[in-house]
């Protein structure tokens, strides 16, 4: 059996999860994959009634009892300071040490693309994004807060071992999904000292694998040229707050951040997977937000799960909802949240 800690969170995280655990449910029956699924009420609600973010304990417990974690969304303005976010978000990724953000960019139908004369195949890339260092270690301080001499400072960590890694899983993402070209993008034009270790840890790493061919990109040319020939792409790797902009724009290549999944991985131990379009509390619980992206990081997960014949099967049926126009309003459809997992489900019968 393979045991599912399924965590909603807050806001449209809950709609969308309770969509994709209808879809997994149902090719769990048809495919036979033997997951179980857990659920778990951490998010605002928890918090504020019992000042509770994520438990003691929570971390060792999903890493020795589940195979991996399906995530919804996190995040609520009753909480202003979102410390709870912090605590269980940020804490799930850096205590379990999920240092590789895997985003696969997609397009399922040339009608989603903002770009003219792009073809389905011109859109799918994966961006692989630091998810551990970089700009959002919150190290840094305040001095004088509030006084005409405010100082702030906000520091980015950069280790060897954390660099060099993300890299090497780029490299190993490209063989094993039959890429041939691995792109790394920073700003090492001015920002000479972290860029130095990221430049010199590419230039190690890139003879291990002699198959796939490199590229380096400034991190604002890599924008420019994901919207003119993002066909050029096939595996992007760059640290944490560059992969954190370019995946937004990368997701409105696919048709918005609805479509987007991604999954927080941990090549040996636990991996968190979640859709990458926030909680959004104006549009909670009225069936308009698109469970596509949910649905999709399911499919990620499954994959991740060495389960690629129901994974393939959900993208599939994805992908004729969104061929029938069978969709939320964002990408152009009529339905709610209930009734786009309604036509996924029959279509995969």
């Amino acid at each position: 059996m393979k045991p599912i800690a399924v965590i909603p969170g807050d806001g449209i995280g809950v709609d969308v999860t309770r969509e994709s655990m209808r879809v997994l449910k149902r090719v769990n029956e048809k495919f036979g994959s033997g997951l179980e699924f857990v659920d778990f009420d951490w998010g605002a609600d928890k918090y504020l009634k019992e000042g509770v973010t994520l438990p003691g304990g929570a971390l060792e417990m999903l890493q020795k009892d589940f195979s991996a974690i399906l995530f919804g969304a996190i995040g609520d303005p009753r909480v202003p300071d979102n410390r709870h976010a912090a605590d269980i978000l940020l804490g799930m990724r850096f205590g379990l040490d999920l240092y590789a953000n895997v985003r696969p960019v997609r397009l399922m139908h040339e009608k989603l693309c903002p770009l003219k004369n792009v073809r389905v195949d011109d859109v799918n890339f994966t961006v692989l994004r630091e998810n551990t260092e970089g700009a959002y270690v919150n190290a840094g301080g305040v001095f004088k807060k509030g006084t005409a001499d405010e100082i702030a400072t906000q520091e980015e960590i950069h280790t060897r071992k954390g660099v060099e890694r993300i890299i090497v899983y780029a490299f190993e993402h490209a063989r094993a999904n039959a890429r041939t070209k691995v792109c790394m993008s920073d700003k090492s034009n001015v920002m000479r000292y972290a860029g130095d270790l990221w430049q010199r840890c590419f230039k190690e790493v890139s003879p291990r694998y002699p198959d796939v061919k490199t590229n380096h990109l400034y991190v604002d040319a890599l924008t420019l040229l994901m919207v003119l020939k993002p066909a050029s792409f096939e595996v992007i790797v760059t640290n944490n707050m560059f992969g954190d902009i370019v995946t937004d724009l990368a997701a409105a290549l696919q048709g918005g951040l609805g479509m987007a999944a991604s999954g927080n991985i941990s090549p040996n131990g636990v991996s968190l997977f979640e859709p990458v379009h926030g909680s959004s509390p104006p549009i909670a619980g009225k069936n308009i937000a698109n469970p596509m992206g949910s649905i999709l990081t399911a499919a990620m997960m499954l994959d991740h799960l060495g389960l690629t014949e129901p994974a393939r099967a959900i993208e599939t049926a994805v992908a004729a909802c969104v061929a029938a126009d069978q969709t939320t309003v964002d990408i152009g459809g009529k339905l709610g949240t209930k009734e786009v997992a309604d036509a996924i489900l029959e279509q995969l019968g």
